[in-house]
């Protein structure tokens, strides 16, 4: 009966669970290279959420309250549009 007999339970196949058996270190690397994964997801979440112009925040903000825009009668006026409709 070794420490990671559980995997068994979740369909690691024998061989894999003799394995992790014999060196658990393999699962402390998995588990941490997982951490640091998500960690580095995390933090290059906040590097573009803090990058973000104030601009470009207002119009996220305003986009996700009107919640489709001129196309679902929210109204047309752009000011920040080039002249001549900018096509």
């Amino acid at each position: 009966m070794g420490q990671f007999d559980w995997f068994s339970k979740i369909g690691a196949t024998p061989q894999a669970v003799a394995v992790l058996n014999d060196q658990p270190i393999l699962f402390t690397i998995l588990v941490v290279v997982l951490i640091a994964v998500i960690l580095q997801i995390v933090l290059l979440w906040y590097i573009h959420y803090a990058t973000l112009k104030p601009e470009q925040r207002a119009a996220k903000a305003k986009k996700k309250s009107s919640k489709g825009g001129a196309a679902a009668g929210g109204g047309g006026d752009n000011k920040k549009a080039a002249p001549g409709g900018g096509r």
